[in-house]
């Protein structure tokens, strides 16, 4: 039987952790809505984007030449790895890195054999895993999480446009979590460079005669492409960051309501050897009234 001290101790530690672990849950929570009403916002600009894209690429043709969304001979691969600097978000932070690893060992296999392959890193728990086991890991970014805005990840998607234009990288891709819900986190290994235009549609031919580009169509697609693709490393930090709170926050609600189950338990154990302790006191005074009459 389990002493009875000790149970009431175990049982207050788990209070204590029941208390974190829900603080921890309504935080995430509060993180959690920033982070939609974010990505709410930035939805029709991105529509909107995506149907500038498709009407250019559409009324130029072949014509629709651009740095960056030229094709190249892949020579050289860059994958941008992005995950969080904090824990206590469940499978979140293994599964990126699960999914980059499958990365090096199948598609991009003879590029990470032969030296032709580099990974940006950003999220602490990402970067330091694969910095500690050796793998090819060119900068790391995990300051760009801690109060994230537009104006801060600018930078890194320019330069990412740079490794592209010079020839640095032939191909760059991105594997992050993708937003779907607090419950649903989507993995997604994405392709920035070359920036793959969004198909044509008959939607689009329709309503052709209804745009008038000024100063002319390739000028405005050679200013929107980088806005573009600004735009979609943003999009992917924020879908990464929401993916993050609602993994932690899942993750805090299923160990609030674990602390409860085992509080219930310990307190059914701490009843159990309370009865115990008070049956055997009884037991020895009976006993004792019992040797004394005798």
């Amino acid at each position: 039987m389990p002493n009875l001290k000790e149970v009431r101790l175990r049982i207050e530690s788990v209070k204590s952790t029941q208390q974190i672990t829900s603080a921890m849950k309504m935080v995430a929570a509060s993180k959690l809505r920033r982070a939609q009403q974010a990505i709410v916002a930035l939805r029709p600009y991105a529509v909107k984007m995506s149907g500038i894209l498709q009407n250019l690429q559409q009324n130029l043709g072949e014509q629709a030449e651009n740095p960056y969304i030229t094709p190249k001979p892949v020579k050289k691969v860059l994958i941008v790895v992005l995950a969080s600097n904090r824990g206590l978000c469940g499978a979140f932070n293994t599964n990126v890195i699960k999914a980059v690893k499958g990365l090096l060992e199948t598609r991009f296999a003879g590029y990470y054999e032969h030296g032709n392959l580099g990974l940006l890193c950003a999220g602490k728990h990402a970067t330091d895993f694969f910095v500690r086991r050796g793998y090819p890991v060119i900068e790391r970014h995990d300051e760009l999480f801690e109060k994230m805005s537009f104006e801060k990840i600018a930078p890194l998607a320019r330069k990412l446009m740079d490794f592209y234009v010079k020839g640095e990288y032939d191909q760059i891709v991105m594997v992050y979590n993708q937003f779907k819900n607090a419950a649903v986190q989507l993995l997604v290994t994405e392709q920035l460079l070359p920036l793959p235009l969004p198909e044509t549609t008959g939607t689009v031919s329709n309503v052709q005669a209804d745009y008038i580009f000024e100063p002319g169509k390739k000028e405005i697609l050679d200013e929107i492409i980088p806005k573009a693709l600004t735009l979609q490393v943003y999009k992917a930090f924020i879908d990464s960051f929401a993916s993050e709170q609602g993994a932690r926050m899942t993750a805090m609600h299923q160990a609030t309501d674990n602390a409860g189950e085992l509080i219930k338990q310990l307190k059914l154990s701490y009843n159990k050897a309370r009865q115990s302790a008070i049956t055997n006191e009884i037991i020895e005074i009976v006993g004792g009234a019992e040797a004394q009459r005798g």
